[in-house]
């Protein structure tokens, strides 16, 4: 649709509220058509209970500029909810109404406040209920539909968990800043100026105090938008080199500027900072040969016995040769905790590795190493990273399936009709 018919149909949008507000039955009956997809019509009584929704859970000021945009990303709403459902319809997927329940009281929980009040909320603002609940039914639908679709193709291996493992461990000691995003792509035209719009409406609308959360959550197009932008603590090297260098200037509690990044525009917020907290963990197993049973005959054995050492499972077997030697676990431990000599000795070492004969208060002992790994505060487990990366995948092929469905789908803007 152009320009100049998107500004006139805001403007004829908004223009009518008052009206919508104290009589939206009857205003529904002589709306007109905004748009068809796949021969299911989106209402111009649709779109602008949409952008009210949009409007009170942003809480932007209705200006005309911003009415474009909120209008726009109404439409690209409602046209992406209609195609996931029209999809789910065709996959016999069904969603209850107990689950649109069970999602509108965790919003409320999230946000500490009861479901009756959202509902007052949004009939203050001129929303009807039934517009969230569909919503939360076609988001709901298509996460069914999408782990469906490829959760079971997704195969994850231990190489890729190590790999994410060791970036994390490296970025763990690091600088850290909590951060949230807002991501705004260039359309598939490639036409700049939409992106560059969009992202000024984005902005104008935290600049006048609007909630970064709530804007992240209707405008961003990061797979974070359903955290509010959330994108949890991360070093410069987990960045976009041009968000990093901008992030490593900016205070506490501050907000940039739009980047232009790859592939569109970014606005990023610091909640938090902290120095990096990670330190080494080590598991170790330890055999020791007290004072009172060091002979020069088992010292020699104790130090062949050390030679042979290939893991963690069989030290029974390696050290029987060693009579009195005492096989102790000593389960993970921070490296930091070490007495110098030991922690010096276990430097070198990998995994499976036993260190030299160590003279020691107990008397000779040796140290094996079992695992070394980078442990401190938000580090997460293989489990974690496993998910992790899971999510990031499914969220990448639920976009191309989106686009595909986008392609393939006969959407007609009909647009306003006065």
């Amino acid at each position: 649709m152009p320009m100049t018919t998107l500004k006139r149909l805001a403007v004829c949008l908004a223009m009518p509220l008052g009206l919508a507000l104290s009589a939206p039955a009857a205003a529904q009956q002589v709306e007109g058509i905004a748009a068809i997809v796949n021969d299911q019509p989106i209402t111009t009584f649709d779109v602008r209970d949409r952008m009210r929704l949009i409007l009170s859970s942003a809480g932007i000021q209705p200006t005309e500029d911003v009415l474009v945009q909120v209008q726009e990303q109404a439409m690209r709403s409602l046209i992406e909810e209609a195609l996931q459902l029209q999809t789910a319809r065709r996959f016999e997927v069904p969603v209850s109404e107990e689950e649109v329940d069970e999602a509108i009281a965790d919003i409320a929980a999230r946000n500490g406040i009861t479901v009756e009040e959202i509902r007052l909320d949004l009939e203050q603002s001129g929303v009807s209920i039934d517009t969230l609940r569909q919503q939360l039914r076609a988001e709901i639908a298509w996460s069914y539909l999408v782990s469906g679709r490829y959760r079971s193709r997704i195969r994850v291996t231990d190489a890729q968990i190590d790999t994410a493992l060791e970036r994390l461990a490296e970025s763990a000691s690091q600088t850290q800043y909590r951060v949230a995003e807002i991501m705004v792509n260039l359309p598939a035209s490639g036409d700049e100026s939409v992106a560059e719009q969009r992202m000024a409406a984005v902005y104008n609308a935290l600049e006048q105090g609007a909630p970064f959360p709530a804007i992240a959550s209707q405008f961003s197009d990061a797979p974070t938008a359903a955290t509010g932008g959330d994108a949890g603590w991360l070093s410069a090297g987990q960045m976009r080199p041009q968000v990093a260098q901008m992030i490593q200037q900016m205070p506490v509690g501050s907000i940039s500027n739009p980047i232009r990044v790859p592939g569109g525009y970014m606005i990023v917020a610091v909640a938090d900072r902290r120095e990096g907290q990670a330190t080494e963990q080590i598991s170790l197993q330890q055999i020791t040969l007290l004072t009172s049973q060091v002979t020069d005959e088992r010292r020699q054995a104790l130090t062949r016995a050390a030679q042979r050492v290939s893991g963690c499972n069989n030290l029974a077997s390696v050290f029987e040769a060693v009579p009195q030697a005492i096989i102790t676990d000593l389960g993970t431990v921070g490296a930091n905790a070490l007495v110098p000599n030991i922690r010096q000795a276990l430097s070198g070492l990998q995994n499976g590795q036993a260190s030299p004969v160590l003279e020691t208060g107990a008397g000779l002992q040796v140290f094996v190493l079992c695992d070394r790994r980078i442990g401190g505060p938000g580090m997460p487990g293989p489990s974690d990273v496993e998910n992790q990366i899971v999510n990031q995948q499914l969220s990448m092929l639920a976009r191309r399936w989106l686009r595909d469905l986008r392609n393939d789908a006969t959407v007609e803007m009909v647009g306003y009709n006065e």
